[in-house]
């Protein structure tokens, strides 16, 4: 298991290995590095969002347990989110202006380490660098409201609706993790990855029919159980097993 950072030291922004209370300084990208032999303590360093992926998909009603008296799908229901709502952990949450019912949703995300254009699940499977953890913030007025919006642009693309982080671990399986969201350290959704109704191989089988998935490119892949809205002064915290802790407070604009 490895754990994988991008951070800022000082005035650098470098990838790095977690390890323990250190990060091991990488040189160059995160698919193609050597480790520099510096280490910097974690402390005393700032966690980034660990990737600066091309394109953002998620995945809408991925667990039973999210689908109340709505059927399953029967193909991953797919979106996307911009580049733009990425958010570091440990920085805020900002609800927007206008926005009256902004929910958490705690995720596990997947990020693509190889180029995948059709590809079949054990292809897909060997596509997946690794995964981290997500929370994909929604606006549900705007989302389902009497007045929603013909896309989802602002409901779950408002800028700061996608914190992200604090690693990306390689070399778990991620098929069987325990998932918690905790709101004010309230456990508020609580499941394994095992529940998903499609895995993370299926996702990436799925989406790249259409879609070409490129190295650091993330999915999103879907939110169990039920949620509700967060307020300013609120911390949102996403804990995934062997990934760690992704906690962001919450502000208003």
């Amino acid at each position: 298991m490895t754990s994988y950072v991008r951070y800022r030291s000082g005035a650098d922004i470098s990838y790095g290995i977690l390890d323990g209370a250190q990060i091991r300084e990488l040189r160059g990208g995160l698919f193609d590095h050597s480790e520099t032999g510096t280490t910097v303590p974690a402390a005393g360093a700032k966690l980034l969002y660990p990737c600066t992926p091309g394109k953002i998909l998620a995945v809408g009603l991925n667990y039973k347990s999210h689908l109340g008296d709505r059927p399953a799908p029967k193909t991953p229901e797919i979106f996307y989110k911009p580049i733009s709502c990425l958010q570091n952990p440990g920085d805020p949450i900002v609800l927007p202006i206008d926005s009256a019912n902004v929910h958490y949703e705690g995720e596990l995300v997947i990020v693509i380490g190889k180029h995948a254009k059709n590809v079949s699940t054990s292809e897909a499977q060997a596509a997946i660098f690794g995964v981290t953890c997500g929370n994909d913030v929604s606006e549900r007025d705007w989302q389902h409201g009497p007045n929603k919006d013909l896309q989802w642009w602002r409901a779950k693309g408002s800028d700061t609706f996608g914190p992200l982080g604090p690693a990306i671990v390689t070399g778990i399986n991620y098929g069987n993790l325990l998932l918690q969201t905790r709101l004010n350290g309230e456990v508020v959704q609580k499941q394994f990855t095992s529940d998903l109704l499609f895995d993370c191989p299926t996702i990436v089988s799925y989406i790249s029919r259409w879609v070409t998935l490129e190295p650091g490119d993330l999915i999103y892949t879907g939110t169990p159980g039920s949620t509700r809205k967060m307020n300013p002064g609120d911390i949102a915290e996403v804990e995934i097993e062997n990934i760690g802790v992704l906690r962001n407070p919450v502000i208003a604009s």
